[in-house]
């Protein structure tokens, strides 16, 4: 465990023998921020700064919205926590040679976008508002919370030809306890954590922790589905690709990759490959 990490567990572990209602209070505010954001990479520069940029806004955040092409024929891109719409830079020259418009965005306290914090229910938000400004989506690409983002919207009513999720969270009530986990709490802060998230993060949300695992009613999702995620993935293990594979069935194919982790796999150019062409077999078969 890093410093700052080592002293954040410290302070909350001894605090919640005194104040066991303030410590949870505290890892409550942690734990939906996402405390740094992610800068444009050299690499991502040319190609980012090529997109029309655009303002919508949800729960009076600024976010940025990123489009490649007129807008016709989208593709929805979804990045993942901690992480911005640049990441996706790989992907845009592959999917306009497709004669499709990538759009993207920063999720809120991501990017360029504003505020401090978000969750699922404002990126499926962001999605519903994309889909009524461009249309139904060819297809969507996403990593990480993007891809249990990406279930929710898909069975909320946005729709898409098909569906590339990398190194997906696909069990939602497996956050709060890795959050815990990577900060070494105890057993109580995680008890606190869940019961603020259930009642004060989504109020009025029935049964969030249901609701938001992506492999929920999976007879509501029909599309085509890739699923590529690595075995030794140190944030969210390949057990969370596996239980996507059980609950989607044929639907679903899964890549698994070595060595890629959970952050590089998403620029890794072999993945693109296999991505863009599980979204052109799409295209083909619609052509036909």
């Amino acid at each position: 465990m890093d410093p700052a990490k080592a002293l954040v567990s410290t302070a909350l572990n001894a605090t919640s023998h005194l104040a066991p209602r303030l410590a949870g209070r505290a890892a409550f505010e942690l734990f939906q921020r996402p405390l740094r954001r992610s800068a444009v990479r050299p690499q991502e520069r040319e190609i980012h700064h090529r997109a029309a940029v655009e303002r919508i806004e949800v729960n009076g955040k600024p976010v940025a919205v990123y489009r490649w092409g007129p807008g016709a024929r989208p593709v929805l891109l979804m990045h993942g926590w901690r992480s911005r719409a640049s990441r996706f830079v790989p992907y845009v020259p592959r999917l306009r040679a497709l004669g499709l418009s990538p759009i993207a965005f920063d999720a809120p306290g991501h990017g360029d976008s504003g505020g401090r914090a978000t969750t699922v229910l404002e990126y499926q938000a962001i999605a519903e508002q994309l889909q009524g400004r461009y249309g139904e989506f060819e297809a969507i690409v996403a990593h990480s919370l993007g891809v249990a983002a990406a279930f929710l919207a898909l069975r909320s009513g946005v729709r898409a030809g098909r569906l590339a999720a990398i190194a997906g969270v696909s069990e939602f009530a497996y956050l709060p306890g890795a959050f815990c986990a990577g900060l070494g709490l105890d057993p109580k802060i995680e008890r606190d954590l869940r019961h603020r998230i259930e009642h004060e993060l989504f109020t009025g949300v029935e049964a969030p922790w249901q609701r938001f695992d992506a492999a929920h009613r999976p007879e509501e999702i029909t599309l085509p589905i890739l699923v590529v995620h690595d075995e030794g993935d140190e944030v969210v293990g390949l057990g969370h690709a596996r239980r996507l594979k059980e609950a989607y069935g044929d639907r679903l194919d899964l890549l698994v990759t070595r060595g890629l982790g959970h952050r590089r796999i998403v620029t890794e150019p072999t993945v693109v490959d296999n991505a863009i062409g599980f979204l052109s077999a799409g295209l083909e078969v619609g052509a036909a």
